[in-house]
C-alpha cells in the first residue's frame, strides 16, 4: 500500500512526474526541482537534497501499471485547494526548463489541471507567467 503524502511531498510527486513522463529527465529539470525545494516557503525546513527520496518513491509508483494515475490520486488526496494552483505552476516550471515541450508533457499538465479542476483562465494565466519567466533574451 502507498503512504499518504504530505503537501510538500505531493509537490515534489507532480513536478518529478512532469518532468518524467516524456521518459527523459533532464540535468536541468532535476536542477530546477532542487532550486525550487531551496527557494520556496512550502519547501521551509527540508534539506534541499530531501527531494531526492521523494522523487525516488514517486519513480516505484510510476514504475507501476497505472503509474500517472496512481500519481494524480496521491496528489489530489494531499494537496488543499489552495495549493494545487501552486502544484499546477511548480509543474510547468519544470517542464519548461529544458526548453522542449513534449506532447507527453502538455498531456500530463491537462491531466493535473483537470483532477485540480483549475479554471481554464488560470490554467493559461499560469502558463503564459512561467513561459514569460524563461524566455531567452539575445544579446545583440
Amino acid at each position: 500500500m502507498t503512504k499518504r503524502l504530505s503537501p510538500p511531498e505531493a509537490l515534489i510527486y507532480c513536478m518529478f512526474t512532469a518532468s518524467t513522463v516524456d521518459r527523459t529527465v533532464s540535468t536541468q529539470e532535476l536542477e530546477r526541482i532542487g532550486s525550487i525545494v531551496g527557494e520556496l516557503p512550502a519547501f521551509k525546513g527540508y534539506a534541499r537534497d530531501w527531494f531526492s527520496d521523494e522523487a525516488q518513491a514517486c519513480g516505484q509508483v510510476l514504475g507501476k501499471p497505472g503509474g500517472v494515475e496512481a500519481v494524480l490520486d496521491l496528489v489530489t488526496e494531499a494537496l488543499p485547494r489552495e495549493l494545487r494552483e501552486t502544484a499546477y505552476v511548480l509543474a510547468c516550471e519544470v517542464v519548461e526548463t529544458d526548453m522542449t515541450f513534449r506532447k507527453e508533457e502538455r498531456h500530463f499538465l491537462e491531466m493535473l489541471a483537470s483532477r485540480f479542476n483549475l479554471d481554464r483562465l488560470i490554467v493559461a494565466a499560469l502558463e503564459r507567467a512561467v513561459k514569460a519567466r524563461h524566455r531567452n533574451v539575445s544579446a545583440e
